[in-house]
């Protein structure tokens, strides 16, 4: 009996160090593993890109010939997680027990190895075919412009050079850089995975205002604007923490819970 006793004391010392050498995931990054999982192993993501890019092509398509020769057509996209694929540097941090920084971020940019969002690839080829000129607006920062550039072309995206670039250089806001766009053209579509790819109405908003902001245009997703998939980050994630970021992962983990809206709640 006492054998057995030392036996189990030993197992169970064994199994309590081994799960204490365990890396462990930092609580936020944690919640991001099925989100990330999602976007590189579910062939739902993939149909949802797709059938964003087909949107696109019969909006395209809506538009007479004519219209391209005399006007002076562009679409406006954002890049990550429309154009790009950047789900990498998240599993990576993952594997690695590591967090979001600007710095490892502009590890994986420097690489230039993003593959493309389902679909982007053929649709902006196609539109640029039918004559439509390609503007790349993005927060990635001026810095990254030549990696980028490099990225773009191994993809052999349209108008892949740093004119058709607008990226960060002084403020997050995109509008500016639409307005700039529009100026010379009529933009006919805009491409994004965040609300603030389309407009300026949506920055900064709490989610109730999203949500109303969302309901106004409901006439322009689908035509104007066309939305990609993205469940891993974004201005929607902001929103939950009504844009604090002084919080301890206690206090994110915490918050989210209380944005749970059960069916109780329903009664």
């Amino acid at each position: 009996m006492k054998k057995h006793l030392i036996l189990i004391s030993v197992i169970c010392l064994t199994l309590s160090c081994a799960a204490q050498t365990q890396p462990t995931l930092n609580t936020i990054e944690e919640l991001k593993l099925l989100s990330t999982l999602w976007q590189q192993d579910a062939a739902e993501y993939r149909a949802l890109c797709y059938q964003a890019y087909n949107t696109a092509t019969l909006r395209l398509n809506e538009i007479p010939k004519r219209k391209f020769r005399k006007h002076n057509i562009a679409i406006i996209t954002d890049l990550d997680e429309t154009v790009l694929d950047n789900s990498y540097l998240e599993a990576q941090l993952m594997k690695d027990n590591k967090s979001w920084s600007n710095q490892l971020w502009l590890q994986w940019t420097n690489v230039s190895a993003a593959t493309a969002v389902p679909g982007a690839v053929e649709f902006l080829q196609y539109a640029k075919q039918r004559g439509a000129s390609i503007f790349y607006v993005s927060n990635r920062s001026v810095g990254e412009v030549q990696s980028t550039l490099i990225n773009l072309q191994k993809l052999n995206l349209p108008d892949a050079d740093t004119s058709h670039m607008l990226f960060l250089s002084n403020t997050s806001s995109k509008e500016t850089r639409r307005q700039l766009v529009m100026k010379n053209y009529n933009v006919v579509m805009l491409l994004g995975d965040n609300l603030n790819d389309f407009a300026q109405v949506f920055e900064g908003k709490n989610i109730s205002d999203r949500f109303s902001e969302t309901d106004r245009a409901k006439k322009d997703w689908g035509n104007k604007f066309i939305v990609l998939p993205n469940a891993t980050y974004g201005e929607w994630e902001n929103a939950l923490y009504n844009y604090k970021h002084d919080f301890t992962p206690e206090q994110n983990l915490n918050t989210l819970r209380t944005l749970l809206k059960g069916f109780t709640q329903l009664q």
